[in-house]
């Protein structure tokens, strides 16, 4: 009995010292044991008494935690990663495409072929590159499908010092402009009322004089789905991000736009510092440098486009519609190096900052009444002189040269097979721009700054010069203080006149007694 207590004893101490716990890996030497054994039987590998070190070792590993924290139990995810999980949404093919069934509403392609187009910008140098282009593809197409746009194109890619823009140029549906117009109107009216409120709060306060000067009247705005605002655009800063529609452009941000030259940043909400102050941030600065660049830059090949039999020309007004050559051929890519033969189809931008001119001096008839009485004292003012641009689908051979700089470079693609090269035409005023016609494909893209071209260095504007409070003269010019000799001499005439005046008085007084008596 004794012996059988020593041997339990002993068991019991051997398995006490198994279950010691190893300060490093945390692990007992009994429970390893007995995980070994039973892979061992489990597994039955030939020849085990080979491999048991390697399969004690695969056990260690397999039962392995860290001590420390040293290791993160979440990697962060680095920029690239998160773009990777935005643009991989893009890679879904939607429920209509399922079936690879391309359903169009529209007779006409509303998204176009953009792989293709890139094909013809690669031969000319132009683009910005395969990959990158077919996933500004997939951007254009999920902005199609959201929005609900008529016709949506790949406008270009507007660099900038933090992130980039790439623009998305699209047309509305009828019901969506007049959706804007109706709120574009609102919004003015609501202006119009707290103009109103104003006024009506300063009538009730003291009357305080105001100057007959008044500033020269803003021109309006165009209306959204017309002129200048004819298009609509929409930017991003990587595909796969959101689309941001950017505001339409007022005539004076295009007037202002003209005048400074900003670096873009990347960000929408950015502020312009500038002299003339622009009027709005970034996003209205984009708008604008693209309504400029595609006034300039934007042509097709000639007869491609052509304007309606039915349409009939009105004394001053501006053509602006055009429909598709359905009879159009095209011309050979040497023939297309002759600029008489490419047009511009975007009107161009004069001066005021419209398509259209507008007329300042023409009134109300509400505010004519009511300044009538103020206009007959003041003198009219001289009729400005209306601005006139070229007309729609002018010919680029017409285009003058801005300080001696040919607006336009064309080339081909390749002059040793010339017959299947393409067609390039290149804008020197607008670097970035270019135009490409091949058979019946053309299209236009800009890849650049947003600047335009300029043979002196840019200087700023110098600030006008201080206007004069009122004209100087005479009548108001502060004269110089007399010396006291001069003093004392007024002095000794005032004195003088004043008992020259005083004897007068006497004498005739004593006239009108002597006639009493």
């Amino acid at each position: 009995m004794e012996k059988e207590k020593v041997a339990e004893w002993d068991v019991a101490a051997a398995k006490s010292y198994l279950l010691q716990t190893s300060s490093q890996t945390g692990i007992n030497l009994y429970d390893h044991l007995a995980t070994l054994l039973h892979k061992l039987l489990e597994e039955r590998p030939n020849d085990p008494v080979d491999i048991f070190e390697e399969i004690s070792r695969e056990v260690k590993r397999n039962k392995f935690t860290a001590s420390t924290g040293t290791i993160r139990d979440q990697i962060d995810r680095t920029g690239e990663v998160a773009l990777a999980d935005i643009q991989k949404k893009l890679m879904v093919a939607s429920e209509g495409d399922e079936d690879g069934r391309a359903e169009e509403e529209d007779p006409e392609n509303p998204l176009p072929n953009l792989i293709k187009l890139n094909f013809f910008f690669e031969q000319a140098g132009v683009g910005i590159g395969r990959e990158e282009t077919f996933r500004v593809w997939l951007a254009l197409k999920n902005l199609y499908d959201t929005q609900q746009l008529r016709h949506v194109r790949f406008w270009g890619k507007l660099f900038g010092l933090e992130q980039s823009y790439y623009v998305a140029e699209a047309e509305c549906r009828e019901g969506d402009e007049e959706e804007e117009s109706s709120g574009d109107k609102e919004e003015s009216q609501e202006a119009e009322e707290a103009k109103d409120e104003d006024a009506e709060e300063d009538k009730e306060e003291d009357m305080i004089p105001k100057p007959m000067w008044k500033p020269p009247p803003k021109a309006p705005r165009e209306e959204p789905g017309t002129g200048a605002n004819k298009k609509v655009y929409f930017v991003c800063n990587q595909p796969g991000k959101p689309w941001v529609k950017l505001p339409h452009i007022t005539p004076e941000q295009i007037f202002v736009a003209r005048r400074i030259k900003k670096l873009l940043t990347g960000r929408l909400d950015a502020p312009i510092h500038s002299y003339p102050p622009f009027p709005g941030n970034e996003a209205n600065y984009v708008r604008a440098q693209i309504g400029r660049i595609s006034a300039g830059s934007h042509i097709s090949p000639n007869n491609y486009y052509m304007f309606g039999e039915e349409e009939e020309e009105e004394e001053g007004a501006v053509r602006d519609e055009f429909n598709k050559n359905e009879d159009y051929q095209p011309q050979p890519p040497r023939d297309m190096l002759d600029l008489g033969n490419w047009v511009h189809h975007v009107l161009h931008l004069l001066p005021q900052g419209r398509t259209r001119w507008w007329n300042p001096a023409q009134k109300n008839e509400e505010e004519f009444d009511e300044e009538e009485e103020e206009e007959e004292e003041r003198e009219e003012p001289e009729a400005p002189q209306e601005e006139v641009g070229p007309p729609l689908l002018n010919p680029l051979s017409e285009d003058s040269e801005v300080d001696g700089v040919t607006p336009w470079s064309a080339f081909l693609s390749s002059r040793a097979v010339a017959q299947h090269a393409v067609a390039v035409v290149r804008s020197n005023l607008w670097p970035g721009a270019y135009a490409f016609a091949h058979d019946k494909d053309f299209e236009n893209v800009y890849v650049g700054w947003g600047h335009k071209f300029k043979v002196d260095n840019y200087d700023p504007p110098m600030p006008p010069a201080p206007l004069e409070e009122f004209p100087s003269g005479p009548e108001i010019t502060e004269g110089l203080d007399p010396t006291p000799e001069e003093e004392a001499a007024v002095k000794a005439e005032q004195e003088g006149a004043e008992g020259a005046d005083d004897e007068e008085e006497e004498e005739e007084a004593d006239e009108e007694n002597e006639d009493d008596d």
